[in-house]
């Protein structure tokens, strides 16, 4: 959104789009249960999962954690960037995200340089090194596996890395095939972001739009529509306001209402209706 849209209602950024600050992102108390958990992990090491279904806040709770955790002392956050890529390019990825230079075509040797450079962090610092992976559904078999060695020492006795993994219905399922249960029952911290209330979805909305700068932006009304019509999903919900914000800029409308939702809406629906077949 530019410059001149951000100006017409004192928005300091878009509440709506993905580039909302981490700091500004809406917390709810399970999810910030989630994060205390998961910082306490830190000091020992382990698995954490965290599902949901597509749409439902996953990334956005990865960005939260991710905040929270760098705030702590002596921490190293990496992001996996590419779950899909096979083990060398894994390899790769993770040598650049801790620093260490690996050649993937001796994995055996680039298992040992890593796993003494998170032992001595662990010796230095009194913590761990900590892994997040988005859409992990996404990740090949063998990396899993190689994952879950990787992060395991002193036949099994010593974790050297805190692995955060997120991803929807698909991650969970395969977690329950049997050649997964080593991995599955590692899972020290869960959380599953289950569907959200139209309540959830208001406290959400409200909250984007106090920190964006911008509380009334939207009428209590308007608020109240979008939440129901979002059916639970946190990101229809901020695909709707964004359209509607995008809709009032254009008219230079002063506030959002239920008004220019219905009218965007009708327009919409009449664009997307198919025509009526006339009887002869």
């Amino acid at each position: 959104m530019n410059t001149k849209l951000l100006a017409l209602y004192g928005l300091k950024w878009n509440p709506f789009g993905q580039g909302v600050p981490a700091a500004a992102l809406h917390v709810t108390p399970r999810l910030e249960s989630f994060c205390w958990r998961v910082q306490q992990l830190v000091g020992e090491g382990g698995f954490a999962l965290l599902t949901g279904t597509p749409g439902s806040g996953k990334s956005a709770a990865l960005r939260i954690l991710a905040a929270s955790l760098t705030t702590q002392r002596d921490v190293m956050v990496g992001v996996l960037c590419r779950p899909q890529a096979g083990i060398a390019d894994f390899y790769r990825e993770m040598g650049d995200l801790f620093g260490v230079e690996l050649r993937p075509h001796n994995r055996w040797n680039g298992s040992k340089t890593l796993r003494e450079r998170w032992h001595a962090h662990i010796q230095g610092a009194l913590s761990r090194p900590v892994l997040l992976i988005d859409e992990a559904q996404e990740m090949q078999a063998g990396v899993l596996a190689e994952l879950r060695l990787l992060a395991s020492a002193e036949l099994d006795s010593q974790s050297l890395l805190t692995i955060v993994l997120a991803g929807d219905a698909r991650l969970a399922e395969r977690l329950r095939q049997d050649e997964f249960l080593p991995l599955a029952s590692r899972m020290r911290v869960r959380l599953i972001i289950e569907r959200a209330t139209p309540q959830d979805l208001q406290d959400c909305l409200r909250h984007v739009l106090h920190e964006a700068g911008a509380p009334t932006l939207m009428t209590a009304p308007l608020i109240a529509t979008l939440c129901d019509h979002a059916q639970g999903n946190p990101r229809a919900l901020m695909i709707m306001a964004g359209e509607l914000l995008a809709a009032a800029a254009q008219r230079e409308a002063q506030q959002i209402d239920e008004a220019l939702f219905f009218e965007t809406c009708a327009g919409t629906a009449s664009e997307t209706k198919p025509p009526i077949k006339r009887r002869r």
